[in-house]
């Protein structure tokens, strides 16, 4: 079970009952780590704990809305109580909700989405780092090549994804007194409920333009972002502080609809070994708007 990359580590995974989270969970799980997998009331984290302890991992279970001051205090507490320490905190909670010209992109989605993509950060930063500076531990938060690119149709969470980036590089210059390390992970479009149309909002075109402009021509998955993770989270990345790490498929550096060139046979994505049971279920219980 246990390859020992996090061995002996403590982490904090927001947003862990699916998707990218859920695989981070897993992954960390396997390298060693103990983790404590957060999601909402409603999020599938129980399943989530069960599953690692299935495969010998060590895993409690939190839910709580972190974008609420109580619920992020205590998800830190819970780590604390549980372990004994801190060393590593994945800001991954996050939404998206809707997808509109921002002239008609609703007002209530837009509070929602700052609090619950961008407060959730802050906060859980806030009260992780007294422990972190005792661990010399890290940060790794939930950007985007969104939040390099912009976004159309969702303006507000490539927004939300470029203060994220930015919120990571202040972190990382005022906390390396410390040790401390802070660092983004940057996706592209991943396989999760988010970009499919039929399980989030976007649209037929919406999705078909994600793919096309992906040179490798396909979603990624949330093992392949796992994996990054897992990598800038240790201690062999010691040196890595202050990068936004971009597993986008090469869509930041393309131009055009580059997948079109891409081979059918080449673009299938890894099988993998983590087993996740949720990687399609980001968006259950939550209310989501199309609106182009």
């Amino acid at each position: 079970m246990v390859n020992g990359r996090l061995e002996g580590k403590v982490a904090i995974v927001t947003g862990a009952g699916a998707g990218i989270g859920e695989a981070v969970a897993h992954k960390f799980a396997k390298e060693g780590a103990s983790v404590v997998v957060n999601g909402l009331p409603d999020d599938p984290i129980e399943d989530v704990v069960k599953s690692i302890k299935h495969y010998g991992g060590k895993a409690i279970a939190y839910a709580g809305d972190v974008s609420q001051e109580f619920h992020a205090q205590n998800c830190v507490q819970t780590a604390i109580n549980a372990y004994g320490k801190l060393d590593i905190l994945i800001n991954n909670a996050g939404v998206f909700l809707a997808t509109a010209e921002t002239q008609d992109y609703p007002v209530d989605v837009f509070d929602d989405t700052l609090r619950l993509n961008l407060r959730s950060a802050f906060l859980m930063a806030k009260y992780a780092l007294p422990h972190l500076q005792k661990t010399r531990g890290n940060i790794v938060s939930a950007g985007s090549e969104a939040g390099y690119n912009g976004l159309a149709y969702n303006t507000t969470y490539g927004g939300t994804k470029g203060w994220m980036h930015s919120f990571m590089l202040g972190v990382a210059v005022e906390q390396a007194k410390y040790g401390v390390r802070a660092n983004c992970v940057c996706p592209g479009a991943i396989d999760t409920a988010w970009t499919h149309k039929e399980e989030g909002p976007m649209n037929a075109k919406m999705e078909k333009t994600l793919i096309d402009a992906t040179p490798l021509a396909r979603r990624g998955t949330p093992e392949e972002i796992a994996n990054v993770y897992a990598f800038i989270a240790s201690d062999e990345a010691s040196y890595v502080t202050g990068a936004l790490w971009l597993a986008d498929g090469g869509v930041t550096t393309a131009k055009g609809a580059a997948g079109a060139d891409t081979p059918i046979w080449m673009r299938f994505a890894p099988k993998g070994e983590l087993r996740l049971d949720h990687s399609q279920e980001g968006l259950e219980n939550k209310e989501t708007q199309t609106l182009i």
